[in-house]
Formats: C-alpha cells, structure tokens, sequence
C-alpha cells in the first residue's frame, strides 16, 4: 500500500469517525453501522470486527464520561449482571441460527417498537427495574449473534423513563460490560491483535472528539424532538436491516 492510498485511507476513516461520533452521541448508537462498511472495504471482514468493537467501547467510554452525572447506576448493574452470561451464549449458539431469519426478525421488532412504547408512553407504562435484567439478558444473547444491537436497546430505556443524557450515559455504560465481554473473547481467538488495537484507538479518537461535539446538540433538544429523533432512527435502522437480510 502507498503513502497515498495509507493517507486517502485514514482521512476517509477519520472524517466517518468523528460523522459516527456526533451521531452516537446524540441518538445513543449508529457509531458502528456508519463506520463498518469502510472498515469491511479497508481491513476486509475478519480484521474489521475486532476493530469495530473496540471503536464501539471507545464511544461508550466517551458517553460514560460525558454523562457522568446523569448515570443510573442501578440499572446498569442490573442490566449487566445478566447480559454477561447471555453474550457467551449467544455466541455458542450463533452457528445454529439463519442469519437471514434473525435480520429479518430485528427488523420487523424494531419497527414494530415503535408504535408499542407510544402506548407504553400513552398508558403511562413504564419498565421496573427488575425487568431491565430481563432485557439484559435479550439483548446480551443478541449481540453475541449479530453486529450491533445498539438501536434494539433504545425503546427498553426509554421505557424506563430515561430520557437525553440519563439514557445515553446509563444505556453507554449498560452496555460496555457486553463489548468486554466480546472484546476479551474476540482476543482469546486472536483477532485482537496489537495491529488491531491501534487502527481501533486511532479511530476512537476521532468518534471521541465527534462525542464532545454531541452534547451541546443533546442539551439543546427538546425531550419530545430528542424522542422523535429517536423513533426516526428506529425505523430507519429497522428498514436497513430488513433490506441487508434480502
């Protein structure tokens, strides 16, 4: 590779990461759907999933820390204790399961998300903390078969009643024990090299300055556009992956 090609590529992956930066840190997730066709071009499939994954615990860790004050500490806890557990499952199953059939069912469950938290909202139905550990374990069993699950999380805080900084640093450091959890076994394969990590940290640096840009945006919307924002991006996420799965 040229010094050319080595330049063009760390301009294109650092101007998608600090994109990828805004954009998670305003919605809470999408900061690996923009960067993982660019990473799958450049390092192809296998290089690019350790990399993805450590970007994704950069951008939590820039949220954490963003939205430090506003953290429900309860209900992380809770999610984890059971999202652990159920990522190593998920990953011992994911062979079992058709790929096509498990894109089509997220698509369809996103979407349909959408109109039930309005009832939710409507019926003032809200989620206990109890039930949070139930989600946990859904989505840590999920993540251990597909990508990304980022936008899947997002109706179940929200129906806890976490809006805008309370939902994106309590979701961001809900979810960081499941990509430790990843992260240790994707290095227990060998794909989380040395080579890894720094092309990883490289572009979380650029999604970390993206976060900083973010919050400003978030303080400055109101709840009931920062949640129409939210239902926007559902469907949309929904709809993309619906069309990957045919």
């Amino acid at each position: 590779m040229t010094m050319q090609e080595l330049a063009l590529q760390a301009f294109v992956l650092g101007f998608l990461g600090l994109g990828a930066g805004v954009l998670g840190g305003v919605i809470g997730f999408g900061t690996t759907i923009i960067l993982m066709p660019a990473l799958v071009y450049f390092y192809g499939p296998i290089q690019a999933i350790p990399v993805i994954a450590l970007v994704a615990t950069v951008a939590n860790l820039s949220r954490i820390f963003l939205w430090w004050s506003a953290i429900n500490w309860k209900v992380c806890f809770v999610y984890s204790i059971t999202a652990i557990p159920a990522v190593i499952l998920g990953v011992n199953t994911l062979v079992a399961l058709n790929d096509r059939l498990v894109e089509i069912t997220l698509g369809l469950f996103l979407i349909m998300l959408i109109p039930i938290r309005r009832w939710m909202r409507k019926k003032h139905f809200y989620l206990k903390l109890w039930q949070m550990s139930l989600v946990g374990a859904g989505i840590g069993y999920l993540t251990g078969i597909v990508a990304t699950t980022g936008a899947i999380n997002t109706p179940f805080f929200l129906a806890f009643g976490l809006t805008k900084g309370a939902y994106l640093g309590t979701e961001a450091a809900s979810t960081l024990s499941i990509l430790f959890t990843k992260g240790i076994t994707f290095h227990q394969l060998g794909f989380l090299n040395t080579t890894a990590i720094i092309q990883g940290l490289l572009i979380g640096s650029c999604v970390l300055v993206g976060s900083i840009f973010s919050k400003r945006i978030v303080l400055a919307l109101p709840e009931k556009k920062f949640l129409l924002l939210m239902e926007l991006v559902m469907l949309i996420s929904g709809a993309s992956i619906l069309a990957m799965s045919f």
